[in-house]
C-alpha cells in the first residue's frame, strides 16, 4: 500500500450497521486514535477525503482468511478441496452449509471454517462508512473534492451492494446513515432492486471519480467504476435475472456494456507479458503493482502500523502440501514464496482447459518444479583408507549417504540428485499423451516411497515425480498420502499469491492483491456480443485478450519465476530480505545447515516442466491461439463442450467464455459469482468438480443462506418479535 494514506480512518461517531454495530474498528487499517473526527468535520474538505480514503480499508477483508478462497473459489468447476478440510462444506454443499456459521460444535473440522454470515457482516460496515461519507461529503463546497469523496462513497456501496447480491440475492437496502440508533426492523429488497440500487450507485461513481489514480496506486478511478458497472449490466441481462430482467432492454443493456469496456480496454491497456500480473513480483510496493491494466486492489505493505486484523493471507491457499509429501526432500520456509496449506487443489478440468503446448499463461501460472533444498540421508564420512574421518571434538562427520538413496530407490549413484535438483516435479501432459503409458522412464511416486522416476532431460532421479494422465486417465490425484482421491494433498498449485518478502513462515504477505483489471474487461465485452449473438464479434474480442496469451519470438519457454524472487535483489528482488542470513532448517551433502539464501537458490530453480510435458522440441517461435471461427473452437474447448453437453451456438459459446475465464483469470476470487451469475453453476461443479457433484443442487446453490442470526434478532414494525413463518420468508430457497 504504497500511496494511499497510512492512516486510514474508520466511519466514527454516527456510524452503525443494521443492529447498531458499528465500523470502527481495529480490524481495519490503522485507526489514528489521536484525532476525534466529528460530523462537521467530515463536511470539510481534508475530513471528507480523509473518511472516504477509510473506505479502501474495508475491502482488505476480503484476502484475510480462509472465507477469501472459500466463498469464491470453492464449489465451483477450477477448484475442489485438497486433505485440509478447512472450509471443505462451501465445497462439497453438505448439509454444514447452512444458515448457521460452520464451527467445530456443528461440524466444522477446525474453528477457522468461513462464516457464512462473514461477507454480510463485512458488506454492511463498509456500507454503512459510504452512507456517511455520502451524505456528509455533500456539504462540501469544493467540487473537485466533493466529487472525489463521493465517487470513492459510491463506488465502495455499489461493490459492497454487488458482492451481497451476487451471494444473497435480495438484500436490505441501506442508503442513508443510521447515526446512532438501532434499528431491527427491515424489509427486505427484491433482486431487481437490489441490483438496480448497485447499478445506480455505479452510475453515481462513474460520473464523479477522475480518471487518474489521484491518491496514487491503488485509487479506484472512473474505469475501475465502468468495469464493475458493466459487469452489474451484464448481471442483469444474466440467467440469475432472467425471472424479471425482460422489463430492460437487453440491448441497450449489452451495447452499454460494450461501450464502457471499450473506455476502459482503450484507457487501461494490458500488460505486454502475462507474467508482470502476478509471476514477476519483486518486493513491496513493486513496478508491476503500478501496471495500467489493473483497476483495482486491496492493497498491503510491509508497515506493522496500518496492518490491522485483516493481513494478507492468500499465499497459504494454492500450494500442494509438499512438507508433507516430499519425504523431507523439501523444506518449507519464508524462501518459498508460498505456504502448503493445500486449500485449493485444481481440478482435472482446470489442468485440461489449457492448450499446454501454444498457452504461456498456462506455464507462468503453474509452478511444476521445487528444488530439492534438504539431504536427508547421512552417513559417517570416511577416508581413502576406509577410517571415519572425525571433527575436532572426536564427533564423526557426516555427509550425504548417496549410496542408500541409490539402493532405496533402484537407481544408479550417477542418478541420485543433489541440493538444487529437482525436489518434486508435474508433468502437465495432455489425456492423449501416451508417452508415460508402462512408465518408461521409471515408476512415478512421492518422497518416502520407493519410485524410480528418472527425468530423461536431467537424466536424474526425481524424489516427488507426478503425471497429470497415464493410459487416457487422469491420475495426478492417486498420489496423494491419504490414499483417497477426494483429499489428495498432491496437486500442481497456481503462483499468483506467491511472496517472498515475507519475514515469517507463517507471517502476512505484503503484495496487493489484485481485485478487477483489463484481462477480464475483455473478457466480460465478449460476453456481452455472445448475449447479443455477435458470435465472430467475441471472437475478435477473445483473440485481442490471447494474443497476449501466445508465446512470443525468442521467448524461453522452460523458464519459470514467482513471487518468491522477492527474497533476494541478487534474483530480481527489490531488496534482500530481512532473515535472508539467517540459517534454515535445511540441510546440505555436507549435513551442514543453509542460510535461507542457500535454501532460496535451493528451492527456487527457475525451471519448468514445459518439454517434459509437451513433448515437443525445444523451439523459441512464437505461438498461435488465435481463432479463426467460432463455429470451430478449439481442441481443448470442443472436448469440454461435448463433456457438458453443450448444443447450439449461444450455449456454446457462453461456456467457451467461462473457458477462457479460466485461462486468464483462474484463481482471482470470483468464480462462483460469475458462474452463479449465468446460470452455469450446478452444472459445471457437477460435472468436473467430483467432491461438489453429489449435494450441489438447483433452485438453491446458486445463491447462499441468509445469516440466521440476522433473522432471528428481526422485529416487526410494531416490536414484535418475527414468527417461524415470517422468518421463513426472509430465507433463501432451499435453506
Amino acid at each position: 500500500m504504497k500511496h494511499i494514506s497510512k492512516t486510514i480512518i474508520c466511519g466514527v461517531l454516527s456510524v452503525s450497521v443494521l443492529f447498531g454495530a458499528t465500523s470502527c474498528s481495529k480490524d481495519f487499517l490503522k485507526e489514528d486514535a489521536g484525532h476525534l473526527y466529528t460530523d462537521a468535520l467530515l463536511e470539510t474538505e481534508d475530513g471528507a477525503l480523509a473518511m472516504a480514503a477509510g473506505l479502501y480499508a474495508n475491502i482488505r477483508w476480503h484476502f484475510g482468511y480462509e472465507w477469501a478462497y472459500g466463498i469464491t473459489l470453492y464449489g465451483c468447476d477450477e477448484f475442489t478441496n485438497g486433505a485440509d478440510l478447512t472450509a471443505e462444506p462451501w465445497n462439497t454443499y453438505d448439509n454444514r452449509l447452512n444458515p448457521l456459521d460452520c464451527t467445530r460444535a456443528n461440524g466444522a473440522a477446525n474453528n477457522n471454517c468461513p462464516p457464512v454470515s462473514g461477507l454480510w457482516n463485512q458488506m454492511y460496515y463498509g456500507i454503512s462508512t459510504a452512507n456517511l461519507v455520502i451524505s456528509k461529503a455533500a456539504q462540501v463546497s469544493d467540487q473537485d473534492t466533493r466529487n472525489k469523496a463521493m465517487g470513492e462513497a459510491y463506488f465502495l456501496r455499489g461493490y459492497n451492494y454487488y458482492r451481497l447480491f451476487a451471494q444473497y440475492g435480495g438484500v436490505v437496502l441501506q442508503t442513508e446513515p443510521a447515526n446512532g440508533s438501532v434499528n431491527k426492523f427491515y424489509i427486505r429488497s427484491t433482486e431487481e432492486q437490489t441490483l438496480n440500487q448497485v447499478i445506480s450507485d455505479f452510475e453515481q461513481a462513474y460520473s464523479m471519480l477522475p480518471t487518474s489514480k489521484w491518491r496514487g496506486n491503488g485509487t479506484w478511478t472512473k474505469y475501475t467504476a465502468a468495469h464493475f458497472l458493466a459487469k452489474a449490466l451484464l448481471f442483469r441481462q444474466s440467467e440469475r435475472c432472467a425471472s424479471w430482467n425482460s422489463s430492460y432492454d437487453k440491448n441497450a443493456d449489452l451495447n452499454r456494456v460494450i461501450t464502457l469496456c471499450d473506455e476502459v480496454i482503450k484507457a487501461c491497456p494490458l500488460a505486454a507479458d502475462y507474467a508482470d500480473l502476478y509471476a514477476r513480483w519483486t518486493g513491496v510496493n513493486c513496478p508491476n503493482e503500478e501496471l495500467p491494466e489493473i483497476l483495482m486492489t486491496a492493497e498491503h505493505n510491509a508497515d506493522a502500523t496500518t496492518q490491522g486484523r485483516f493481513g494478507n493471507r492468500t499465499y497459504n491457499y494454492f500450494s500442494p502440501q509438499f512438507s508433507n509429501f516430499s519425504g523431507g526432500w523439501i523444506k518449507r520456509g519464508a524462501y518459498i514464496g508460498e505456504m502448503d496449506f493445500q486449500r485449493c487443489r485444481p481440478t482435472e478440468y482446470t489442468y485440461s482447459v489449457f492448450d499446454n503446448v501454444n498457452d504461456a499463461r498456462m506455464w507462468k501460472t503453474f509452478k511444476t518444479v521445487y528444488g530439492l533444498n534438504n539431504c536427508i540421508a547421512f552417513r559417517d564420512s570416511v577416508d581413502a583408507s576406509g577410517n571415519v574421518v572425525k571433527d575436532a571434538s572426536g564427533k564423526a562427520i557426516q555427509v550425504y549417504n548417496k549410496e542408500k538413496v541409490a539402493a532405496d530407490n533402484g537407481i544408479a549413484i550417477n542418478q541420485v540428485p543433489y541440493i538444487g535438483d529437482e525436489g518434486a516435479i508435474f508433468i502437465l501432459n495432455k489425456k492423449s499423451d501416451h508417452r508415460f503409458d508402462g512408465e518408461p522412464y521409471g515408476t512415478f511416486g512421492r518422497g518416502g516411497q520407493v519410485h524410480t522416476f528418472v527425468n530423461p532431460k536431467t537424466g536424474k532421479w526425481v524424489p516427488n515425480a507426478f503425471v497429470n494422465f497415464m493410459n487416457g486417465q487422469y491420475v495426478l490425484y492417486n498420489y496423494g498420502v491419504s490414499g483417497n482421491t477426494a483429499t489428495s494433498n498432491v496437486f500442481c498449485g497456481i503462483n499468483k499469491t506467491a511472496d517472498g518478502s515475507r519475514t515469517a513462515e507463517k507471517g502476512d504477505a505484503h503484495r496487493d492483491i489484485i481485485m478487477a483489471r483489463t484481462g477480464e474487461t475483455y473478457l466480460v465485452k465478449a460476453e456481452a456480443q455472445v448475449r447479443l449473438g455477435k458470435y465472430q464479434d467475441a471472437i475478435s474480442t477473445v483473440n485481442a485478450l490471447r494474443a497476449r496469451g501466445q508465446w512470443k519470438s525468442g521467448e524461453d519457454r522452460s523458464y519459470y519465476t514467482d513471487g518468491s524472487m522477492a527474497f533476494l535483489k541478487a534474483d530480481g528482488g527489490m531488496a534482500d530480505n530481512s532473515i535472508s542470513a539467517n540459517n534454515s532448517n535445511c540441510k546440505d551433502a555436507l549435513n551442514k545447515t543453509m542460510t535461507m539464501t542457500e535454501a532460496y537458490y535451493a528451492s527456487h530453480l527457475h525451471k519448468n516442466t514445459y518439454y517434459l510435458s509437451t513433448g515437443i522440441a525445444e523451439t523459441t517461435a512464437p505461438s498461435n491461439l488465435q481463432i479463426a471461427s467460432y463455429s470451430q473452437l478449439p481442441e481443448e474447448d470442443e472436448a469440454i463442450l461435448a463433456q457438458l453437453g453443450c448444443s447450439g451456438d449461444y450455449d456454446r459459446m457462453l461456456n467457451f467464455i467461462f473457458n477462457e475465464r479460466t485461462r486468464e483469470l483462474l484463481g482471482e476470487w470470483n468464480r462462483w459469482e460469475e458462474l452463479s451469475r449465468a446460470g452455469l453453476l450446478i452444472k459445471r461443479a457437477k460435472a468436473f468438480n467430483p467432491e461438489a457433484a453429489p449435494n450441489i443442487t438447483a433452485n438453491k446453490h446458486e445463491l447462499r443462506p441468509i445469516p440466521q442470526a440476522f433473522i432471528d434478532a428481526l422485529q416487526n414494525e410494531d416490536g414484535s418479535n418475527l414468527t417461524d413463518e415470517q422468518k421463513a420468508k426472509w430465507q433463501n430457497p432451499g435453506y
